[in-house]
């Protein structure tokens, strides 16, 4: 029989799947734990935060330190990439028990202390015994003597003395201590994880030309401005072979056109030899591997990462069909079926049936695919649809390239269900797409960014805000012109810390098909023309909030954003702020892209450790104005024709002295 449980440990944050998720962190940053830690009686316990690398041989450890009601916190960092395991030990501490009899015994009156110092010897010697071997044997022992002998006014000051309570707390009796089981995990993710811009590009538009398409070589301009603009992940649709069979023409027709480069996410071309390749293979007619490896390279000198499309689809010239039609699914009449979400058809498209009869080795296969990219440099990864392949799949695969790559990152694409959202967040999906997209009113944005940040979810799922995707130009956007676009920017680099665009959306690119939100003339299906320096561009104005990002710690912490009240539902206000408030940011966005809204808002000084009489300075970052306010209550007007948001950097005015105003 196993020693019986002495403390008893509950209700453990964060967790979540019953502790079988990891919780999810970047490097540099710390975990903070909290418990239920009690047991019977009036004894004192003990207990500590320990943590490993995963299936490490030595822990770490820290003191948990008690808040009150038996809810014990302790914090650790995040040192290195990978997984960390971590546990709580806890324990009746018999020295400290020891220790608060003598005193309340002492303070009591009761100076007949001969047998509690007896008992401490014995304690004391117990110790000396666990720490046989070191330096602190020897001390502990004469301490364990000393005890024996001390009258009872002076045992009350022995058992406080400093060098003893530090040596019985290192050299603890923790014969009967309870360890929390099972360990729990933390993915510790590279910085860009947890903080980025990216800037979405299909390779064969780099140049905006109308009749034909760029090359990898020919991309580096692109990458130069989106840098310029201050994102660093580019992210590149599939640059895979294309098929030719069924083979899509301009704005999603039946009919491909001579000349029509047909849509990216059919992947493979294997006829008749011809343009030979699949998912490991580049289209010819963007170059070939070694130039794409030349600009991985290049884009990493220019310290941006290059993140691929993982789209697992199969065009009927994949060799996938010819090596492998086992992995497909088939009508009745022996036939491969291409993809279907009722009423679309993607008939260019053979989607892969992970549950075959020779399944292992079509997971295999797909895990090879994204290792030979990361072996090529590459290992950022947005997923295509993940939420039509097999959750186990997605669990194992991202286990295993991130054993062999700690550093590799993976963006789900999954506009979904929320259950099914949060369940690939949570098996291992390092970012995540969202609803976003679709919240525009200050109560949807106010009650799913609450959700995100201020309930469990924000220790798994990470929101990647991408204001437009290819597939997707927004009603907002394709109605309200230039401000809609300068709107969504600004929640999108402040409400989260990772959002993305993709390119057009600095050119205010939002003619749709009537009806739909998809774009007309998509560059799916065809070359895109395009000026990059068009007039209305709003570059600048992405430069401005890429470099407040930067410049402000604030926006690089998700969970510390807070709504707060402001008497217009049109306008959305808003704080972010570092841990110990050096850096205090507020936001103030007009919802409307067609009038000016105005407003009084409620400064939260009190959440700011500050009185409702301080005077403080906001410094607009975005026009370079200055304002003093005082008082909770100010006012704002904003015009979303100039300026459609204040985003305001707030410091506690001191006064002047020496003819210089001072600033908390």
């Amino acid at each position: 029989m196993n020693n019986p449980v002495s403390v008893v440990i509950r209700n453990l944050t964060p967790t979540f799947n019953e502790g079988r998720a990891a919780v999810k962190r970047s490097i540099g940053q710390d975990l903070t734990v909290e418990a239920d830690i009690f047991r019977e009686g009036h004894d004192i316990i003990r207990a500590s935060l320990k943590w490993r690398r995963l299936h490490g041989q030595v822990w770490n450890e820290t003191a948990m330190m008690p808040l009150g009601n038996d809810r014990w916190r302790g914090t650790f960092p995040l040192l290195q990439i990978g997984i960390c395991e971590y546990t709580i030990e806890a324990w009746g501490d018999e020295f400290l028990s020891w220790q608060e009899e003598v005193q309340k015994k002492f303070d009591a009156g009761l100076y007949e202390l001969t047998n509690e110092a007896l008992e401490g010897a014995q304690i004391i010697e117990a110790g000396a015994r666990r720490a046989s071997g070191s330096p602190d044997a020897e001390i502990l022992t004469k301490l364990a003597r000393r005890a024996q002998t001390v009258s009872a006014h002076e045992l009350r000051s022995f058992c406080e003395d400093p060098e003893l309570v530090a040596l019985m707390s290192y050299w603890a009796n923790r014969e009967l201590s309870t360890t929390l089981h099972p360990f729990r995990k933390v993915r510790v993710d590279p910085r860009r994880a947890s903080f980025s811009a990216w800037y979405e590009f299909f390779p064969r538009s780099a140049e905006g030309k109308a009749d034909s398409g760029s090359k990898f070589r020919d991309c580096l301009n692109r990458i130069e401005d989106a840098k310029a603009m201050g994102f660093d992940v580019i992210y590149f649709p599939p640059i895979h072979p294309i098929g030719e069979t069924n083979r899509k023409g301009r704005n999603n027709s039946l009919k491909c056109e001579p000349g029509e480069p047909g849509v990216p996410y059919a992947i493979g071309n294997f006829r008749q030899g011809k343009n030979g390749g699949g998912h490991r293979d580049v289209a010819p007619e963007l170059g070939t591997l070694e130039d794409f490896e030349w600009l991985v390279k290049e884009t990493r000198r220019r310290h941006l990462e290059i993140a691929l499309d993982f789209a697992i689809n199969c065009s009927p010239d994949h060799p996938y069909v010819h090596e492998h039609p086992e992995w497909f699914f088939k009508h009745p009449d022996g036939s491969i079926k291409y993809a279907e979400n009722p009423p679309k058809k993607y008939e260019d498209v053979y989607p892969l049936n992970f549950y075959n009869k020779n399944w292992k080795a079509l997971w295999e296969e797909l895990s090879d695919v994204l290792l030979f990219w990361c072996a090529r440099g590459v290992t950022i990864f947005r997923v295509d649809n993940p939420h039509t392949k097999p959750v186990a799949f997605w669990e194992w695969v991202i286990a295993k390239v991130q054993t062999a790559y700690p550093e590799a990152i993976f963006l789900s694409e999954a506009f979904t269900r929320p259950k099914m959202m949060h369940e690939l967040a949570k098996i291992g999906f390092t970012q995540s797409y969202t609803y976003f997209t679709w919240r525009n009113t200050k109560q949807e944005l106010t009650d799913y960014f609450t959700e995100l940040t201020q309930t469990e979810v924000k220790d798994y799922f990470r929101p990647n805000l991408f204001t437009n995707t290819p597939d997707i130009l927004p009603e907002f956007l394709q109605q309200g012109g230039r401000p809609a676009f300068l709107i969504r920017a600004v929640l999108a680099a402040t409400l989260s810390t990772t959002y993305g665009i993709y390119s057009g959306f600095e050119l205010c690119e939002n003619i749709a098909i009537p009806g739909k939100e998809e774009y007309l003339d998509s560059e799916k299906y065809q070359f895109k023309a395009r000026d990059w320096n068009a007039p209305k561009n709003i570059k600048k104005f992405l430069t401005s909030l890429n470099r407040i990002r930067h410049e402000n710690r604030a926006l690089q912490f998700f969970e510390t954003l807070r709504f707060h009240p402001i008497d217009n539902d049109r306008i959305l206000f808003y704080s972010k702020a570092t841990p110990c408030k050096e850096n205090i940011l507020l936001i103030v966005v007009n919802l409307d892209p067609f009038q000016t809204q105005s407003g009084y808002l409620q400064v939260p000084l009190k959440n700011f450790g500050w009185l409702e009489n301080n005077a403080y300075e906001v410094e607009d970052l975005l026009s370079g104005e200055h304002f003093f306010w005082s008082g909770s209550q100010n006012y704002v007007s904003i015009d979303p024709l100039t300026r459609p948001a204040h985003i305001f950097r707030v410091r506690r005015w001191l006064g002047r002295k020496k003819g210089l105003d001072h600033y908390a």
